[in-house]
């Protein structure tokens, strides 16, 4: 079909799931599931899976109407699972029926997923994590720790990596796999930030079992299945606004309009900087996903993360300066779970400044993302490293 036809289709469709779903007036999870029966989560995915086959840059139709709408963001509801997840099971689960097991109640958000990733001792070094996966029949046996693990309280299941061999180079022994977070061996303990909410999670694996029918790839090959999750994570996470001046400017502009008592020239130049590195950020998230629709998120969505968090940071300290004394009240800290809404509904400015600090940790460091950017997209020699070639099993560790 042509451009303008295929549009025209997505559109078209759209418009009939507003109109039979009012997003106003149904729960979320009946508009979200009108929307994958339509094809519309995920535009670019098979039919039937949610999407209608067609090429990624559709997606924005669609969500243009529904965001006129009313309708909720379901990355808001369900980030690890629209922006992470769903992507890595459509290209990598073993059947298509658990492709629609799994990608039905995550794209209508009534199955919450989380990422197992990051250990202690394994954070920015993601191949060097330990928690082990040892076959036993038709089951794989896990026993680690993983950590910072977003939801995990809320999280039905959980995308995993595990060594499976710690006789070969570290990226070379891992797999990936989907947990089941009800099993009685994972144990949940909740992260106190320091705005006393609870989002973060430590999450201890003990002889969990996992049937190796929801291994996800080939054994061995849980690296490059980590990196579909991991570009399509900072994607996710790094995308502005598509209208200018939305995004976390907009908090910064809604500031400045309120506290006319606090401006003074420096602040309105500090404010206009921000402004124009906030619209350079957009354009370059367009870029981006232009990109993406080409050939799928790639090392691009590095730059956009990256920038995002560190303007994020820069945002909210402005914000600060700007309220002054007042900027140091903070309402309740108690330590509290949070549901999905709350962890991305947002909060005063002061619980803003707060968690942007995990901005430049989260997906990936900056500095991480750095030695990305220099290596696979400007061509500069990598780091030297020590492992390289070794067996994980000989590697020291601290």
């Amino acid at each position: 079909m042509s451009p303008d036809v295929e549009s025209a289709r997505v559109a078209d469709a759209a418009r009939t799931v507003v109109r039979d779903h009012d997003p106003r007036s149904v729960p979320a999870t009946e508009f979200l599931g009108a929307c994958y029966d339509a094809g519309l989560s995920w535009v670019h995915f098979p039919q039937g899976l949610g999407g209608l086959g067609i090429s990624r840059g559709y997606q924005g139709v669609a969500d243009a109407i529904f965001q006129k709408a009313g309708a909720p963001s379901p990355y808001d509801l369900n980030i690890i699972g629209y922006g992470m997840a769903a992507p890595t099971l459509v290209e990598y689960a073993q059947t298509e029926d658990l492709k629609r097991q799994w990608l039905r109640p995550l794209a209508t958000t009534e199955e919450i997923w989380c990422q197992l990733f990051s250990e202690p001792g394994a954070g920015s070094d993601l191949a060097g994590l330990a928690t082990s996966a040892v076959r036993d029949g038709d089951d794989w046996v896990v026993n680690g720790q993983k950590v910072w693990t977003t939801l995990a309280h809320c999280a039905r299941w959980g995308i995993l990596l595990a060594r499976t061999d710690p006789d070969v180079p570290k990226h070379k022994g891992l797999t990936y796999f989907v947990v089941d977070m009800r099993d009685p061996g994972v144990e949940v303990r909740p992260l106190r930030q320091m705005t006393g909410q609870a989002e973060f999670n430590e999450v201890y694996l003990t002889d969990v079992r996992v049937p190796d029918a929801h291994r996800v790839g080939a054994v061995g090959a849980g690296w490059s299945v980590a990196m579909t999750t991991l570009m399509n994570e900072r994607s996710s996470i790094g995308a502005a606004g598509v209208r200018r001046g939305d995004g976390t400017i907009a908090d910064a502009l809604a500031l400045w309009a309120q506290r006319p008592e606090r401006r003074t020239p420096v602040r309105r130049d500090r404010l206009a900087q921000l402004w124009l590195r906030a619209e350079a950020q957009r354009l370059t998230s367009e870029r981006a996903r232009a990109t993406a629709t080409v050939r799928g998120p790639g090392p691009e969505g590095s730059i956009d993360k990256l920038v995002g968090a560190e303007l994020n940071q820069r945002v909210y300290e402005f914000c600060m300066d700007l309220l002054g004394p007042e900027g140091t009240l903070y309402g309740d800290y108690t330590m509290r779970d949070v549901t999905p809404e709350e962890a991305n509904a947002g909060g005063p400015v002061q619980q803003r400044f707060l968690r942007s600090r995990a901005n430049t940790i989260e997906g990936g460091t900056s500095e991480v993302l750095r030695n990305i950017l220099g290596e696979r997209i400007l061509g500069l020699p990598g780091d030297l490293r020590a492992d390289s070639g070794r067996p994980w099993r000989e590697v020291p560790r601290g």
